[in-house]
């Protein structure tokens, strides 16, 4: 039985979820799944809710958003695998840990491509038949580099674009092209050590946790809506270059996550911050 997700963002008022779910019904759906909240700061209602059975979309849609305040985001979201494409530098940590989820089946997307400015991942792509795109960086502006690179994209259309350990940084135009689509893994718990270099300014501070957060990208340097975060122990015998091994085993698993709540559509926007179930 065909399966879909219902997301819907709207101010908060009386009897949300009954006129929901009894248009739900109406339609002779099931809810297999239903969560909700409320920010209460900003009298803000999200819903995220899995239904099955035969539906009308058009139909579906058009009796929940007249049933909803004027205000209201609802987007239905059928359960098909999406798509993604990873960007990566030179490090293959992040980019070889993806491709053996997929590999194995635990990360349930379609990797159309990976892409990089440098040659030196390329081996590794294709020991898991994942076409390899390098775009040289040297020679061009920026702005001709990332013009054949939107080009790709769009030729491509992945549902998101996956910098794992991409170190370059992408300029205003670039990201408004994929708007909430392109999700980053820094190697520091943000906002602490935003930029480049977080081992290093960790170490100088000398911290006694380094972590790692997977974010959307915007036009803020490693400012974006945060998706996922985690942390590791560390003393004062860690050198940078130590917690930079170290930090490698958390960038994986926080880009990992990450991944998997966007390929779900666990996750929702609001302001800079996300409401996640």
């Amino acid at each position: 039985m065909k399966q879909h997700t219902l997301l819907i963002k709207c101010q908060d008022t009386k009897g949300l979820v009954f006129k929901i779910s009894s248009i739900l019904l109406l339609h002779q759906l099931n809810i297999e799944q239903n969560n909700e909240f409320v920010d209460k700061i900003h009298n803000t209602f999200f819903m995220r809710t899995e239904i099955s059975g035969e539906l009308d979309s058009k139909m579906l849609l058009a009796e929940v958003c007249a049933a909803l305040p004027s205000d209201a985001e609802v987007r239905l979201s059928t359960q098909d695998k999406k798509s993604i494409v990873i960007f990566a530098t030179k490090e293959n940590h992040c980019l070889g840990d993806l491709l053996i989820r997929h590999n194995s089946g635990d990360l349930d997307a379609n990797i159309l491509a990976v892409i990089s400015n440098h040659a030196s991942l390329e081996n590794l792509a294709e020991k898991f038949e994942i076409p390899y795109y390098h775009i040289e960086s040297e020679g061009i502006s920026r702005q001709e580099h990332e013009t054949k690179i939107i080009e790709l994209c769009k030729t491509l259309n992945p549902d998101f674009l996956i910098l794992a350990k991409y170190m370059r940084i992408l300029s205003p135009s670039f990201v408004e092209s994929f708007p909430n689509q392109i999700i980053n893994i820094h190697h520091s718990f943000l906002p602490a050590f935003i930029g480049a270099n977080p081992y290093k300014q960790a170490y100088e501070r000398g911290v006694k946790i380094i972590g790692a957060t997977a974010h959307f990208v915007n036009n803020q340097l490693d400012e974006g809506p945060i998706i996922s975060q985690d942390t590791i122990q560390i003393d004062h015998s860690y050198t940078w270059q130590d917690m930079q091994k170290a930090g490698r085993d958390v960038e994986k698993v926080v880009l990992a996550r990450a991944l998997k709540l966007a390929l779900e559509d666990r996750i929702f926007l609001h302001n800079n911050r996300t409401i996640i179930f």
